[in-house]
């Protein structure tokens, strides 16, 4: 039974995740979250995991709750059910791709889904920061110390160095971080 459910939530999530990874964080919050399969401090934790090591988040979540729930098969039944809708859609606009940029609702039902995914990232963006810097009902010096380095980092690299901060350096800025704020 534990390998149905886990298909089918992460198919589910391979199916409605529009906008890539971070479109797909809402979504996967509340698969995990309505299975009972983590919470929201463990699923916090698995998208800085997700986010550090190489691969899609969307894949390496499903990998880890796959595995955590049901083992190497639970690891892999998750793992194909997320990425099993992406491969099938890919085939499909292969195939009518060509006829379909030429026709103008098409076109516009794509410049349409630009703004609603970014509401989305955002929206989950700023979720993420709020639940992180509010412990209990308390703020969280540290987490506030923490984001305010990112975004400090974030904002005058461009003015430094004249180009963008990449994920690759971010992820390091927010690593050294967190060992100097919590203490290695």
């Amino acid at each position: 039974m534990i390998y149905l459910e886990l298909f089918l939530a992460f198919l589910e999530v391979g199916c409605f995740s529009f906008g890539g990874a971070y479109g797909a964080i809402p979504l996967i919050r509340d698969v995990v979250i309505t299975h009972g399969w983590l919470d929201d401090e463990a699923l916090t934790y698995m998208i800085a995991v997700s986010e550090s090591t190489p691969g899609p988040i969307m894949v390496n979540m499903a990998t880890y709750v796959g595995s955590s729930e049901a083992g190497v098969l639970g690891a892999v039944v998750a793992t194909f059910a997320v990425v099993l809708p992406a491969f099938l859609i890919i085939l499909l606009i292969m195939v009518i791709l060509k006829n379909a940029m030429k026709n103008q609702y098409f076109r516009a039902v794509l410049r349409g889904l630009k703004p609603c995914v970014t509401g989305i990232i955002l929206a989950t963006g700023v979720y993420m920061v709020i639940t992180n810097c509010i412990e209990s009902k308390t703020i969280s010096i540290h987490a506030l110390i923490i984001t305010a380095i990112i975004i400090v980092s974030k904002g005058l690299y461009p003015i430094i160095k004249k180009k963008k901060l990449s994920p690759i350096m971010l992820i390091i800025i927010s690593a050294i971080s967190g060992m100097i704020v919590y203490g290695i």
